[in-house]
């Protein structure tokens, strides 16, 4: 097994209490992982997106027109936008997750985007580790 991949599940497992055997996703774990990421990621966080957003799929590998995406992307969040994170939202879904509340810088625009979904732009933080874990966790557990 990959050093780095060990060291990242000692890090995913050290989120959860010891006792808890069971550490894949569920409203339990969720609530659990948002309670860790509010206390240890530090705010506001420049993000961007890991890789192209579920709506521009259709644009990007579909049939979908240029024009047309260039147009929504005025009003749609792009995994090409730079973000400022300002909190891990309330809401999450069991199907993306927890949710960033994030602004983006070009035009100030609010959204709520899949955490799993962005990572922080300076891969020296640690607010990048953080966030690179919850998207493994989320992904793989």
């Amino acid at each position: 097994m990959d050093k780095d991949f060990e060291k990242q599940e000692k890090r995913i497992e050290s989120v959860f209490p010891k006792d808890l055997d069971d550490i894949s996703k569920r409203t339990e774990t969720i609530e659990i992982y948002k309670t860790y990421l509010e206390s240890n990621l530090t705010f506001p966080i420049t993000l961007t997106g890991i890789e192209d957003f579920d709506w521009e799929e259709f644009y990007i590998f579909g049939p979908g027109d240029d024009n047309e995406y260039k147009e929504l992307k005025k009003s749609r969040p792009s995994y090409h936008d730079t973000f400022n994170m300002i909190r891990v939202d309330n809401y999450y879904d069991d199907d993306y997750g927890l949710f960033a509340k994030v602004t983006r810088i070009s035009d100030k625009k609010r959204f709520q985007i899949p955490l799993a979904d962005l990572k922080a732009i300076d891969e020296k933080s640690n607010n990048y580790q953080i966030l690179d874990d919850y998207s493994v966790w989320f992904v793989n557990y």
